[in-house]
């Protein structure tokens, strides 16, 4: 089966600027539905609207909008599409040495190299930060350059200092690692991604790796700090996630068209993953479906 890599992004930065600053207005991001990767890290705020996201191994399906801290080469897929119903999505990129190769070992910058640092497995910022964060974000595009250096570099600053966050990739997973780890962890996403609504076999799965099952078993296990079943039943449960807030087809066709063949497994999984009932998930974000 043909298996697609991520594909390797070029950005070039904004004129007269060391970074990137892009603003989409709704449905306008055309690589939304990429699987890519860059040296740039990555910072994405999707002001409202509801939809999956993965980075990495990581995958889960957001409300109200988005706040995210990517790291460099750290693949993921794009945010929004025609069903996300966000206002606008700005994205900057940076380079991890866009200001020089000592800028961030001084003291006064340490508070940012950490959070950069920590970007390697991707951030998700909710709450008031997110809220915050992002107005500052969507203020940028009025600014002038210096000082809108100046803004991110205080948006930085304010993330590393904020509570409100998640890390979405356990600590050791980075597609940084080896090209060969690279190129495994892709094929095994990607393959995922298009046939989590049928039947996968582990066996078909190690064998497109080139792996014996238990060895690639042992290697999804220690790359993502999860089974490559529980991966799978997440990305199944996210996709059910987003198909209860945005599609008004029955719960049971829900379980079907998200890859469960059984709607007792579904029904126990799915509260177990998000702590809700399908029907109550559904009741509770009936606002996204129009």
């Amino acid at each position: 089966m043909k298996t697609i890599a991520p594909a390797l992004e070029v950005i070039t930065n904004s004129y007269g600027s060391s970074f990137t600053y892009t603003k989409h207005a709704e449905k306008t991001n055309s690589k939304a539905h990429l699987w890519h990767y860059h040296p740039e890290i990555e910072l994405v705020y999707i002001n409202g609207g509801a939809g999956k996201r993965q980075i990495g191994s990581h995958v889960s399906y957001y409300t109200n909008g988005s706040l995210i801290l990517i790291g460099s080469n750290l693949p993921h897929c794009g945010f929004t599409n025609e069903q996300t119903g966000n206002v606008n999505e700005t994205v900057i990129h940076i380079k991890p040495e866009f200001l020089g190769n000592g800028f961030f070992g001084v003291p006064e910058m340490k508070k940012i190299q950490n959070v950069l640092s920590q970007s390697k497995g991707g951030i998700a910022f909710g709450g008031e930060t997110k809220k915050h964060i992002g107005k500052k974000i969507e203020a940028m595009e009025d600014q002038l350059p210096f000082e809108r250096l100046l803004t991110l570099l205080s948006i930085l600053d304010e993330l590393d200092s904020s509570e409100e966050y998640t890390m979405l990739n356990a600590d050791g997973f980075a597609m940084e690692l080896q090209t060969q780890d690279n190129d495994r962890m892709n094929v095994v996403f990607n393959f995922v991604k298009d046939n989590f609504q049928q039947s996968i076999a582990i066996d078909e799965v190690s064998n497109l790796v080139s792996m014996t099952t238990p060895s690639f078993c042992r290697y999804f296990k220690k790359i993502s700090n999860k089974t490559f079943t529980e991966f799978v039943n997440e990305y199944r449960l996210v996709h059910a996630s987003k198909l209860l807030a945005e599609k008004p087809i029955s719960i049971n066709e829900v379980c079907y068209e998200s890859g469960f063949n059984n709607f007792s497994h579904f029904s126990k999984s799915f509260k177990q993953y998000t702590g809700k009932s399908a029907s109550q998930y559904r009741h509770e974000h009936k606002i996204i479906i129009s």
